[in-house]
């Protein structure tokens, strides 16, 4: 049974002008004009029969004429002209095979001039509404909370296209954002073996907890000092774990004018250092297929002593038993100096200090399983949340991509009919996805891997979320990337502008609202919706620590001034 069934005298009026995707609509009855919303739904009646087309009214017009003077009088007869434009968004169908009511989101036609259009309200929304839930329900559907329009009709997304196709999470300080996500989560972990790393980046998700949800935290000093390991939540991240771009970034300073000999040098003592650990460890496979990127292990004191040794290398001179100095003599001092000042940095202690273990060569497979394995000991623990809370902000760029390489290479070199899908929720995005104007050569890295993820992830089955509250500041390879936005309130001019160029040109007013929406409400745009929505997004059942402070309250209570000297001990010990 079709579920539009308008009489003639619910009509608003008829359409006067058709291009491709917008329509203006004449309207006669002044009463319904003033009813009108921007942003509220209307149906078109289609050029053929059992459709009917849905469009979003994007503006309400009404225009009074000039009163004429038609001889020694005046006509009191003022012309008016009621207008409103009507963004065409979608295609209702009332039987596509066995199925009906169906909705999609092509224009199989356009309305002829004169075709009636109607307002979508009352008990026509409510069954759309129902319908867009139905359609969007079938499976596990992923669900946001309720549409604005209609409180009753749930306001699903399809899973599989969210996921698939990218996804941004956005929205200015306090809009909700992470109560968004928190959300989504909450929802992933209820599946059976869902898999995804949330870069968590100040501790925030930490109160999320469930049996489908693990957490983890990279190496503090003090987890250092006390030997925590991948079984207490903690794990490491050392230095033979990066790429050579991301060593030479680290330890060389392209400002040196020995640079460009100081990397060459990296490049070939690095690869000498991984053959001699193979060597040792009977590694045979490895060793004849190695390179300078492959992640295997090698001992850092091998490398300096090599580095020093270079350094102050002679060799024989022209004369007899004479010598000179060598063609690199002094030249790696400044970086020799880094490094040492780098592994001497408690700060990195996750990076250097990991002990024995993380030189095992079974260390990387146990590593993997913790981090990307879709199930634990019990057997069901499929989100991983990584706190890189006491990451330095300097190498924070580094490590998190760091985290993303190691995901992207593990399903790149995993057999097609293995694969399992993974995502990545990337929260404060901007501080590792920055615009490439404004990156440091530390920031060039993170970049490269996250655009090539953006890029490739989905056929290796890699998924990126997004989640910023500055996408002015997020790289555009990446947002140019994500089919689906999720855009709480915005109030910067250029945040704003930057969703409403992502946006088709047809619905590029409906950015206009971002400005407007109320806290914990979003703007869903993209593959995943089956209509562009505004949404009150439900409350999750367990809040990340991201709750804006009541200051005026607060003030008016006691202070507990014992928390000053505490948070001076804890900020000299680095550990809370």
């Amino acid at each position: 049974m079709a579920i539009f069934n308008f009489s003639d005298e619910e009509t608003l009026g008829k359409v006067a002008s058709v291009d491709t995707t917008n329509v203006i609509v004449e309207v006669e009855n002044v009463d319904q004009l003033k009813r009108l919303q921007v942003n509220h739904l209307a149906v078109l009646q289609s050029s053929k029969p059992g459709q009917h087309l849905i469009g979003v009214i994007t503006q309400v017009t009404r225009k009074r004429g000039i009163e004429e003077v038609v001889g020694d009088g005046i006509n009191d007869q003022a012309s008016e002209l009621n207008m409103c434009r009507i963004a065409l968004i979608g295609t209702m169908l009332d039987r596509d095979g066995e199925k009906e009511n169906v909705f999609r989101r092509t224009l199989e036609s356009v309305p002829e001039i004169d075709a009636n259009c109607f307002s979508l309200e009352g008990e026509n929304l409510t069954g759309f509404m129902r319908t867009l839930s139905s359609i969007s329900a079938d499976g596990n559907a992923l669900t946001l909370g309720k549409y604005t329009l209609d409180e009753n009709a749930v306001a699903y997304l399809n899973g599989n296209k969210f996921f698939q196709r990218h996804a941004f999470v956005g929205g200015s300080t306090g809009s909700g954002k992470s109560w968004t996500t928190a959300k989504i989560i909450e929802q992933m972990s209820a599946l059976s073996s869902a898999n995804a790393i949330v870069f968590d980046l100040h501790g925030e998700y930490s109160p999320l907890v469930g049996e489908g949800i693990q957490h983890f935290k990279v190496a503090g000093p003090a987890d250092v000092e006390d030997k925590k390991t991948i079984a207490d939540g903690v794990f490491y991240l050392p230095y033979w774990l990066l790429s050579y771009e991301a060593l030479v970034s680290m330890f060389v300073d392209r400002s040196d004018q020995n640079a460009p000999n100081q990397a060459m040098i990296m490049a070939r003592e690095i690869n000498q250092a991984k053959q001699r650990y193979l060597e040792e460890n009977s590694q045979n496979d490895v060793l004849k297929h190695f390179t300078v990127d492959s992640p295997v292990p090698f001992e850092l004191d091998v490398l300096m002593a090599r580095l020093n040794e270079i350094n102050v290398e002679m060799v024989p001179g022209a004369r007899s038993g004479s010598e000179k100095q060598g063609e690199f003599y002094g030249k790696l001092a400044r970086m020799i100096s880094r490094l040492e000042n780098k592994i001497s940095d408690r700060r990195l202690g996750f990076m250097f200090n990991g002990g024995a273990d993380v030189l095992d060569f079974t260390w990387l497979d146990k590593f993997v399983t913790a981090v990307l394995g879709s199930t634990d000991e019990n057997g069901k623990a499929g989100i991983k949340i990584i706190n890189f809370s006491e990451v330095p902000s300097d190498v924070l760029p580094l490590i998190v991509s760091l985290v993303a390489r190691v995901t992207f290479s593990v399903q790149q070199w995993t057999p097609s009919e293995l694969r399992h899908p993974i995502a990545l929720l990337c929260d404060e995005a901007h501080l590792y996805m920055p615009q490439r104007n404004m990156a440091e050569s530390a920031d060039d890295i993170s970049l490269d891997i996250f655009e090539r993820i953006a890029k490739e992830g989905r056929k290796y089955g890699v998924s990126l979320v997004v989640i910023s509250q500055r996408p002015s500041e997020v790289n555009k390879t990446m947002l140019s990337q994500c089919s689906n936005f999720v855009s709480m309130r915005l109030t910067n001019a250029e945040d704003q502008g930057v969703i409403k160029r992502l946006l088709p040109d047809s619905l590029g007013g409906f950015s206009d609202i971002l400005p407007t929406l109320d806290t914990g409400e979003a703007l869903v745009v993209g593959d995943a919706s089956l209509l562009p929505s505004r949404i009150r997004v439900g409350e999750p059942h367990n809040k990340p620590n991201s709750g804006t402070v009541d200051f005026w309250d607060e003030w008016q209570q006691p202070a507990k001034d014992k928390r000053l000297s505490i948070a001076v001990g804890n900020w000299r010990k680095q550990n809370i």
